[in-house]
């Protein structure tokens, strides 16, 4: 016996999220079922809020209220420094640690052919534009340490090399396959501050 349309309908919904499956999607779907209409009405206005209240910087890529970004409109980070990083979470991550006060690009994802990830759909682009024309000293790579986020690094570097900046990689402070979302401060620090040149 099927669920309701209705209910399959927001089943399927949750389905398209990352990582959630047919099961979980029911267990999320049943659960709001059970809330209390104001509780379910809560979730409903948070979606449109965030939908509506938060943008892409048009500088860095990072999601904010504002544009420029909260980050790239402080006055207190250093320029000069530009970390690249592959999604928004890993922008919180580093800010938690609070190893590194430079300014940030975020990538919008990692180069992934086998799951319609192309180049073209990075903002590698806007990138080297935004060191060709800033005073970027040294863009830092701190994609994730798995095939994906190495081989984004490799896109990456080879765009910039023209631009005679100075490339660095964090350090492998984690085991190879390990998202940056995952480190801890520690980890972080030693990553950042013994980040190598890359070739």
């Amino acid at each position: 016996m099927a669920y309701p349309k209705p209910l399959e309908e927001l089943i399927a919904q949750f389905e398209k999220l990352p990582g959630v499956g047919r099961r979980t999607a029911e267990r999320l779907a049943l659960h709001l079922m059970k809330e209390p209409e104001a509780e379910a009405q809560l979730f409903a206005e948070a979606i449109r809020a965030a939908r509506a209240g938060v943008r892409l910087c048009s500088v860095c890529f990072n999601l904010g209220e504002k544009d420029p970004c909260r980050i790239c409109a402080d006055p207190e980070r250093d320029p000069a420094l530009l970390c690249v990083v592959e999604e928004p979470k890993d922008v919180e991550s580093v800010e938690k640690s609070g190893v590194y006060r430079g300014l940030y690009h975020v990538l919008q994802g990692a180069l992934n052919p086998a799951h319609g990830s192309r180049p073209e759909d990075l903002s590698v682009g806007p990138l080297v534009e935004r060191v060709r024309k800033g005073k970027v000293r040294e863009v830092i790579l701190a994609t994730d340490t798995d095939f994906e986020g190495d081989g984004t690094a490799l896109l990456v570097a080879k765009a910039l090399k023209p631009t005679g900046v100075r490339l660095t990689r964090l350090a492998r402070g984690a085991p190879p396959g390990t998202s940056i979302v995952y480190l801890n401060r520690a980890i972080l620090t030693e990553a950042f501050e013994n980040r190598r040149p890359v070739d």
